[in-house]
């Protein structure tokens, strides 16, 4: 499992106080990248973002450097979704990241592995970075190797920095922090951690380490990584059509997440919240085409795009159309409710048999079942609503006897 970026690699170098390069993602605000861009340099990095281990990007042309608002926003159009070649594996972006510049005169490289040869962890450093470390002669780096019970030392960095010709004043400042690293190679169940570059940059008058760029490799049979909290999705690296156009919708207000299931399933849910995300997926299984989480208070627009790519890619096929959540706290369930029957409206002729079935509960619920009404009966599709009074597993069960049931009529037999 890998990663490569700041959008989540800054989360991981914060845990351990290291400095990183400030970082915004596809929907910050004009406000946002105009303040980002009054940084020294005045000047920002767009980078798509591709879940995974991902490499090479610069050499691909994929990586923008901007001066102003205006080229930022363009940067992210003909990024966000920007398709990269590594040899014969093909990957496309979702999403990009606004990073600050850092001007600097030195780039420092950092690895921490494991050596295969001397079954000891080492740390590769040079003061050659930005460039592919295979490209550098051996007289350029330098291979520190260590005791993980005692872990990398200050002394180890001042002596390699100190052998490749390192300008004095940046010594200190990295013997300072480079260690830190190695609590966190050690701490979270990592196998590489990679900076590349690290830029000296100044605050308050002093040179700071500022890393710019990390790729991270993790065991998946080490528990430790699973304390960082990431999504699962950020160590995939391929999005199906669907995904990547709902994922488009991230940014807006709201949350818009999908995982395609079964593209073969025929149970359609629109699911409000982590408890009913992780019980619809679990007890559905695969009747279920995808698993979601639309919650977060989404506005009209938003819930509206949301279910015409929906109905656009699965309602020809879905057997029931679930609309599934707890008491919401602070979701407009008119809205959603709203946003939701509107776009069935206009995609009705896909699929005039489907069945619906709504479970919900919170503000405006009453309001938001009534308008749904209203177009179900003007449609002639069958429903039924529960309440938030309703178990919401019974509301699962429901709907999976429904389907088995209109399989059954369908095949012309009955389930026992």
């Amino acid at each position: 499992m890998q990663l490569t970026g700041m959008r989540y690699g800054r989360q991981l170098l914060e845990l351990v106080e290291f400095p990183v390069a400030r970082v915004l993602t596809e929907d910050a605000s004009h406000e946002e990248i105009s303040n980002l861009l009054k940084n020294p340099a005045g000047k920002l990095v767009v980078k798509p973002v591709f879940l995974g281990g991902v490499g090479k990007k610069g050499k691909a042309g994929l990586i923008k450097i901007v001066d102003n608002v205006y080229d930022a926003h363009t940067a992210k159009k003909e990024l966000f979704f920007a398709i990269h070649h590594q040899g014969s594996h093909t990957v496309q972006a979702n999403g990009v990241t606004f990073e600050e510049f850092i001007s600097s005169d030195v780039e420092i490289y950092v690895n921490i592995s494991i050596s295969t040869t001397h079954r000891t962890p080492v740390m590769i450093l040079t003061t050659e970075g930005g460039v592919d470390i295979e490209d550098l002669p051996a007289d350029k780096q330098r291979e520190i190797f260590f005791n993980p019970a005692t872990g990398v030392k200050s002394f180890h960095i001042n002596d390699a920095l100190i052998s490749l010709g390192c300008p004095s004043q940046y010594i200190s400042p990295l013997v300072q922090h480079l260690p830190k690293l190695w609590d966190l190679y050690n701490n979270y169940g990592l196998t590489v951690l990679e900076l590349n570059p690290i830029r000296m940059g100044k605050i308050n008058g002093r040179y700071v380490p500022i890393a710019c760029d990390i790729k991270a490799s993790f065991d998946q049979d080490n528990p430790s990584y699973k304390r960082l909290g990431f999504p699962e999705e950020i160590f995939s690296t391929d999005f199906t059509q669907f995904e990547a156009e709902i994922n488009m919708l991230r940014t807006y207000q709201g949350q818009s997440d999908v995982v395609e299931i079964n593209p073969k399933g025929s149970i359609l849910p629109f699911m409000f919240g982590g408890g009913a995300n992780s019980a619809a997926t679990e007890v559905l299984g695969e009747r279920a085409i995808i698993s979601s989480d639309f919650g977060g208070n989404p506005p009209y627009a938003k819930m509206k795009s949301i279910a015409d790519i929906t109905f656009k890619h699965w309602l020809k096929q879905s057997r029931v159309i679930m609309v599934i959540g707890g008491k919401a706290n602070n979701t407009d369930i008119f809205v959603t409710l709203r946003a939701i029957f509107d776009s069935l409206k206009e995609h009705i002729q896909l699929n005039p048999d489907v069945q619906v079935i709504v479970g919900r509960g919170g503000p405006n619920v009453i309001k938001g079942m009534v308008y749904a009404r209203d177009i179900l009966d003007s449609l002639k599709v069958p429903y039924r609503f529960f309440g938030h009074d309703s178990s919401m597993i019974g509301v699962l069960n429901y709907t999976i006897e429904l389907d088995q049931w209109l399989e059954s009529q369908k095949k012309g037999k009955k389930v026992s």
